[in-house]
């Protein structure tokens, strides 16, 4: 059966072929290089479906022959593998200090990575969807002078997002009720592909699970260290995002009553007590001072500055506490840090560890783990592009090949 707004509806003919299609393709992904056969054997579906499925998804430019192969029992069997070449998808991230934009194949492979300045705290939203569009578009007209059809552009935002992409709060960019999602697609005159809009810690934490050192891990939280601090969720192997899409905003949890004020207006949050803010010991007044700021504290750190080091361990232990609550509640495997936290981290893990230990009440059984990211901050942008991948996973085919075209270069 299917659902449709109207109710569940039975399935008919194109409904089970595009369905099949995905579990063929999704079979690829995994398994490459691997011949019809194993596709039949693995999936159930019968020789002559397989075949004909093959052929569909290599007419649309998705898969590839490779070859034969002789090393295995039987008659030699042509190898099949995903064809990445005539496809992207594309995934943006907005931050308070920059816009961060990556392009990556079918297969997952990167295409392209840009990051530049944007002034977050300072633009009104208006400024701020030019800018995303700006940026959107040249990177879409990039990939259509390479040849490249755009599979669909997600955003990744510091906010609070719901199940329409509308932001509804964004204090570290001073955004309330913004609909993201309606403002991008008409500054880009309704793209012909898929938008999508989503939490960036949630996006982060999706990236962590494809292209991370713990792929394929089942239960993950990934920790935002920007200015903001929020939390991306995978339990049992998906997403969550709560009832309306607004889950993981660890950042404000109250940690210490009697902490700093927080830019939400409340006193005491782990992202005031062990943001980046507290890392730098103040407000942060231009955000282009953070990166030169935190290379200093490095440098500082690894010199063996004792007031360095002693608001490090500061802030490492209420971040401990922040992850207790996380491995109390969740349970997950890993927990990862992300942003400014991976250069920090030689300097807080052991401190995050030993916090965690003290206020976990199974230490010795939860089989929790703490590790700094290996994505830097391309994870939130990453992921974005990754879950353009998955809406075509599930379904969202491109047609037979067509010739892409550009977008307008103004709204």
């Amino acid at each position: 059966m299917i659902t449709s707004a109207r109710g569940p509806r039975p399935a008919d003919f194109t409904d089970v072929r595009v369905t099949n299609l995905s579990v063929v393709l999704r079979f690829v992904r995994e398994h490459a290089p691997c011949s019809r056969a194993d596709i039949a054997a693995m999936t159930g579906l019968n020789k002559a479906t397989v075949s004909s499925l093959v052929a569909d998804l290599m007419d649309r430019g998705m898969l590839r022959e490779i070859g034969l192969t002789e090393n295995r029992v039987g008659r030699p069997a042509t190898m099949i593998v995903l064809d990445g070449a005539p496809f992207s998808a594309v995934g943006i991230e907005i931050n308070v200090d920059y816009l961060t934009a990556v392009v990556i194949d079918l297969a997952g492979e990167r295409l392209l990575s840009w990051r530049r300045f944007f002034p977050g705290t300072d633009a009104v939203a208006d400024e701020a969807v030019s800018e995303v569009a700006g940026l959107a578009r040249r990177v879409v007209n990039r990939m259509s002078r390479e040849g490249r059809q755009v599979l669909g552009l997600a955003v990744a935002v510091p906010g609070l997002v719901d199940m329409r992409g509308a932001v509804r709060l964004a204090p570290n960019l001073g955004w309330t009720d913004v609909d993201l999602y309606g403002d991008l697609r008409r500054a880009l005159r309704e793209p012909e592909f898929p938008v999508e809009v989503e939490n960036d810690a949630n996006f982060a934490a999706m990236a962590e699970q494809r292209f991370g050192a713990f792929n394929g891990a089942q239960n993950l939280v990934y920790l935002t260290g920007e200015i903001g601090v929020g939390a991306g969720v995978v339990l049992d192997g998906r997403l969550r995002r709560g009832g309306r899409g607004y889950g993981g905003e660890l950042g404000h949890v109250q940690i210490d009553p009697e902490g700093h004020s927080c830019r939400c207006g409340r006193v005491g949050c782990l992202e005031a007590v062990a943001g980046i803010g507290a890392v730098l010991d103040r407000a942060v007044a231009s955000p282009t001072e953070i990166e030169p700021e935190i290379a200093q504290i490095v440098r500082l750190a690894h010199a063996g500055d004792r007031a360095t080091l002693a608001r490090l361990h500061r802030v490492a232990r209420d971040l401990g506490r922040g992850v207790a609550i996380l491995s109390n509640l969740l349970n997950p495997e890993v927990v990862i840090l992300g942003g400014y936290y991976v250069p920090l981290a030689p300097f807080m893990l052991a401190t995050v560890e030993e916090e965690v230990r003290l206020r976990t009440i199974a230490p010795d059984t939860g089989g929790l783990r703490i590790a700094a990211s290996t994505l830097g901050h391309d994870a939130a942008a990453l992921g974005a592009a990754g879950r353009v991948l998955d809406g075509v996973d599930s379904g969202r085919l491109p047609p037979s090949r067509v010739v892409p075209e550009p977008l307008p270069e103004r709204a």
